[in-house]
């Protein structure tokens, strides 16, 4: 069975009635928040407290998933010389909890995946989460920070057009030259903790 369509959406440097008005613009019951650390130092209404208020207000639901979906986990088997590696992490037990709890809310929700991020490519929640969740089935649409609509499919024809793969290649396929712009955003994106690289900057192993 088809799901709702599920949503994502960044909170940028937004006012939080701005951002709210959007979500309702596309009929948004439920926020489920990826962020790994739900503050913003400089973007305060964002901090998690006023955003549930916020939501609640207007009467939006709100889920936290950032122990799940977050792009900052706390699983050393998911880092290479300090960085996230997104394969690795979407196999955690963790995230695929967190997606399978997604998935259970979009049956009876309208849900928007929310993250800092305003360009849906500059984010994880697009890279991986939309990734493995379109893998499942789902259809996603990304809300910019203007209200206006893209699908992910239309992210996706972006991100190869950045990194110059979105014409037809004789020896790849489409999905070859997705998996590479995929793998190259990531690599510029993917959380790094310096105290996990190695002295030398060689990759573990």
């Amino acid at each position: 069975m088809m799901l709702e369509t599920v949503f994502t959406i960044g909170h940028s440097t937004h006012e939080l009635d701005d951002w709210t008005k959007m979500l309702r613009q596309h009929e948004v019951t439920a926020v489920a928040d990826v962020r790994s650390v739900p503050v913003s130092r400089f973007t305060p209404q964002f901090n998690q407290g006023s955003v549930k208020r916020g939501l609640h207000d207007v009467g939006i639901k709100y889920a936290f998933l950032g122990r799940e979906l977050g792009a900052r986990t706390d699983d050393l088997s998911c880092y290479v010389d300090g960085r996230v590696q997104y394969d690795r992490l979407a196999k955690t037990p963790g995230f695929v909890s967190g997606v399978d709890r997604l998935l259970g809310g979009a049956r009876t929700e309208r849900i928007a995946i929310m993250c800092a991020e305003g360009e849906p490519l500059d984010c994880h929640r697009t890279i991986l989460v939309a990734r493995v969740l379109t893998e499942r089935g789902v259809r996603i649409d990304h809300i910019h920070g203007d209200g206006r609509v893209e699908s992910h499919a239309e992210a996706m024809e972006r991100l190869m057009g950045m990194f110059g793969l979105a014409e037809a290649d004789l020896f790849r396929t489409r999905a070859e030259r997705l998996d590479e712009a995929l793998s190259r955003q990531e690599c510029r994106i993917a959380y790094v903790n310096e105290e996990l690289r190695d002295d030398d900057g060689m990759a573990e192993v």
